[in-house]
Order: C-alpha cells, then sequence, then structure tokens
C-alpha cells in the first residue's frame, strides 16, 4: 500500500517500522509524529486482513497420495476417506491455475454427506489455498505440455485409481471450469465406469480430436448436474442443450455467484444455495 506523506525527516525509520506501506512523502515538513495514529490504525486493518485471510484456510482433514498417468507423470493427490470404503467415491478436479486445495473447504463438507473423495492436482493448473500443484511441477519437469486437453491421462488415471485401489463401487466424476468440460470427453468415454458428473461453470474452452465438448455431452449416459456464476449460462447453454432428456440438472444462483466449484467455499457469497443444489443432486443418484 503506499502512503504518501508530507516531507519528514525520518521516513527511512518509518518504512522500516512499517513494511506493509511504501511510504513516500511531499514538499511539506511537518512532524512525522503526527502521522503516528494513522499508521498504527492502517497496520491494524492490514494485521486482521491477513488473519482472516488465514482463518478462510481450510484445515487439511485428508492424506496426501500420489499415483502415475500412463506417460509416466507423478500425479499429487488429497485422499478423504469416510469410516465407510464402500462409501460412493467423489474424485475432484480443480479449475485452471488451481491445485487440489481448491477442494480442501468442499471435500470435508462430502465426506459428512456420506461420500468419499478424491482431489487430484491436474498438469495444467498453478495453485489454490496456497496448495501448490505438485503434478504441473512434475508434468514440466518432464517436459510435458500443460494445456487443458493434456489432463486428460490425469483424470484417466484418477479413474484407474478409484477402481482398482481404491475399489470404488459408485464413482462420480466432477470438474471445474475447464475439468468441468473434461467431465463430458470423460463421462462419454467411459460410460460403465463414471456413474454421474457434475460439472461447474462448463464451456467449449477447447476441442478435444477436432470435436466440441457438446459432441461428448451428448453421448454421455449417466446423470449430470451442471451449474456456474449466474451469468455465466451462455457459456455452457449449448453443451447442456446436447445431453440426453431426462439425465440432466442445472441450476443457477440468485446471487451473482462464482466461477467454478470455489462457489462452494465457505466463505463466499451465496455458497448456501449452490450447497442446497449439489445436495439435491447427490440424493437423486443415491
Amino acid at each position: 500500500m503506499l502512503l504518501v506523506l508530507p516531507n519528514i525527516t525520518n521516513i527511512a525509520a518509518l518504512n522500516q517500522s512499517y513494511p506493509f506501506f511504501i511510504i513516500t512523502q511531499t514538499n511539506q515538513t511537518l512532524n512525522p509524529m503526527r502521522f503516528q495514529p494513522f499508521l498504527l490504525f492502517i497496520a491494524l486493518v492490514a494485521t486482521l486482513g491477513y488473519a482472516q485471510a488465514q482463518n478462510n484456510k481450510a484445515t487439511f482433514q485428508g492424506k496426501t497420495i500420489t499415483l502415475k498417468a500412463a506417460d509416466g507423470v507423478t500425479i499429487t493427490a488429497d485422499l478423504y476417506m469416510t469410516a465407510n470404503k464402500n462409501a460412493p467415491l467423489i474424485v475432484l478436479h480443480h479449475q485452471a491455475g488451481y491445485s487440489r486445495g481448491a477442494y480442501r473447504p468442499i471435500a470435508p463438507k462430502l465426506n459428512k454427506l456420506g461420500f468419499n473423495c478424491l482431489a487430484l492436482d491436474q498438469r495444467s493448473g498453478n495453485a489454490a489455498q496456497d496448495i501448490k500443484n505438485e503434478t504441473k511441477k512434475a508434468a514440466v519437469k518432464m517436459g510435458k505440455s500443460t494445456k487443458y486437453p493434456d489432463a486428460i491421462p490425469d483424470l484417466e488415471a484418477g479413474l484407474a485409481y478409484a477402481k482398482n485401489t481404491l475399489k470404488a463401487k459408485k464413482i462420480i466424476y466432477w470438474g471445474s471450469s475447464y475439468s468441468a468440460s473434461l467431465m463430458f470427453y470423460m463421462a462419454s468415454k467411459y460410460a460403465n465406469d463414471i456413474q454421474a458428473v457434475l460439472a461447474f461453470s462448463p464451456g467449449e474452452y477447447f476441442e478435444i480430436g477436432g470435436k466440441k465438448i457438446a459432441s461428448f455431452a451428448s453421448r454421455v449416459k449417466c446423470p449430470i448436474f451442471v451449474t456456474s456464476a449466474k451469468n455465466e449460462q451462455k457459456q455452457w447453454q449449448g453443451i447442456y442443450d446436447a445431453i440426453p432428456a431426462g439425465k440432466k440438472q442445472s441450476f443457477l444462483p440468485q446471487s451473482r455467484g462464482f466461477h467454478g466449484s470455489k462457489a462452494l467455499w465457505y466463505f463466499n457469497e451465496g455458497n448456501q444455495e449452490y450447497w442446497l443444489a449439489v445436495k439435491a443432486f447427490l440424493k437423486s443418484i443415491n
């Protein structure tokens, strides 16, 4: 934060005392002690803001694991298991620029609803909730491309882990933004393995093998839930229209909402209405 103060003789000391601010000066000469209460107030506001940000970070309640993609990339994931190992499993995928950390405020609540969860780091991402995307690091180290469709091997590895290691009897795929679009590809290709899909803010962000996302959506056989911020419906309406009738539900919030799964973060406005819609959908497929 920049503070412009009158010309004072001890500005270097003030900058050292208040490192949160860049303190500059005007051409007037005044006693710096006149500004001491103001500076203390600003420092207090900054400290309280930092404390609030720390409170917004969810306490990790899972276990971090690794698995391998078919191309050799090591995938990092967070596993959240309930007492019931046979409970339905939701495989969680983050949005662009994010990591598995995006689900640290969400997965524990899904556990309470009776679902086991596996939150992946996909190779296309960066960080969320101060959790770095380790899969991105591993992919870059191996010289792999990290564009949106390049994450498909990560999604396939997550599915294989869910089936073969966790022995999940019911697998639900959940995506956010670009990964929400990838959910339609996965559900069309692995129709016998994926029992339901939740897509938060999907769109025609890219093509896969020269095909639009709507073409994959038209072949999905499982129930689908689609939602987004209030002003994003145009981005996914064509995809939604392509889904076979009777297999789909959509939801738009009364509030402005948020892009992607972060709409469910407990400190984001309107999260409660999203949760009501998600709970209703999950109940309908159980």
